[in-house]
């Protein structure tokens, strides 16, 4: 996809419900995608994105809050945001395999958003031991605090105030 500028063509953040069920299921049936997401287990068809989308918006009715899909001129870049795990809100982001250079931007984006809202005193991000690239989530200033077990899989823990 190439380098984009954000000033004249910003991501904007929509509804899952707004994105086509075939377009997340291609996206997440793209091998690729399972490289860094161990939770990732086969392809998907429209009625896995579908129940994800349900999912997904079963958050935002019980926390006020959930995931998004990430829209450019009208073409989907891929999905993320925040969703209460307990007491905490974990952040993940997940972009098509064109996409994933705008990921630092679209980060830095949802983290402002997540700084005006009182709910979210700090975020964390789960990230699988696979992840090599971590300087990015340094710059935002997270801080790994742990490694836990998700789901029977091992992931790495960091924490970013936001108050």
């Amino acid at each position: 996809m190439g380098r984009q500028d954000n000033t004249r063509h910003p991501v904007r953040f929509a509804r899952l419900t707004g994105i086509a069920p075939l377009e997340i299921a291609r996206h997440m049936s793209d091998p690729r995608m399972a490289e860094h997401m161990p939770l990732l287990t086969g392809p998907w068809d429209e009625e896995t994105a579908r129940a994800f989308v349900a999912s997904k918006e079963n958050c935002w009715q019980r926390d006020g809050l959930g995931h998004w899909a990430f829209v450019q001129q009208g073409r989907y870049l891929g999905w993320g945001g925040f969703q209460k795990e307990g007491e905490e809100w974990d952040f993940g982001l997940v972009l098509r395999p064109g996409c994933f250079g705008l990921g630092p931007a679209i980060a830095r984006q949802a983290l402002a958003f997540a700084r005006r809202d009182p709910r979210i005193p700090y975020v964390t991000f789960l990230l699988p031991p696979t992840r090599r690239h971590l300087r990015p989530l340094a710059r935002l200033g997270a801080v790994q605090t742990d490694e836990v077990l998700h789901e029977g899989q091992r992931f790495l823990k960091f924490r970013l105030e936001t108050a």
